[in-house]
């Protein structure tokens, strides 16, 4: 009687943690989501273009950023720093990031973040968008660069 007893208890449990955990792996909306694959291309172009980069640091909660441009583009007041979760969408962040002066830019998380994360940093308008890798625990800066795809 013990063996069948234990095998429901463990489906009970397995079909309770599928219930309350989301993965989120799979977004609603992917068809959508791919036929915008070239607008998005486009943004890496122009980041590419003006010469963008950006080195990110944090420390504690606090994200400070320096973006400079090769030419004389100018950098806009106001930039959105958006940090996802390899496999948890629910731990996704977006930081307004404030221009301080010279190319800082200051912002706040929400939640203390660590391990990989994938960044991408962009202007409010959505003209131009850098991407990266960051292991946020590494105490190096991430370096942002604008992706050329051929």
């Amino acid at each position: 009687m013990a063996g069948p007893a234990v095998v429901v208890v463990a489906g009970f449990v397995t079909l309770w943690l599928a219930i309350s955990s989301d993965d989120g792996l799979v977004s609603d909306d992917y068809y959508k989501q791919g036929l915008t694959v070239n607008q998005r291309l486009q943004r890496d172009h122009l980041a590419g273009d003006l010469g963008l980069h950006a080195d990110v640091m944090k420390s504690g909660l606090g994200v400070r950023l320096l973006l400079a441009a090769d030419g004389d583009a100018k950098l806009p007041g106001e930039i959105n720093l958006k940090l996802a979760h390899p496999t948890r969408a629910g731990q996704d962040q977006l930081v307004k990031m404030t221009l301080e002066g010279q190319g800082f830019y200051t912002g706040k998380l929400v939640n203390d973040v660590s391990g990989r994360w994938l960044v991408s940093l962009e202007d409010p308008l959505g003209k131009w968008r850098l991407q990266g890798d960051w292991q946020a625990d590494s105490v190096e800066p991430l370096r942002l660069t604008a992706k050329t795809v051929n």
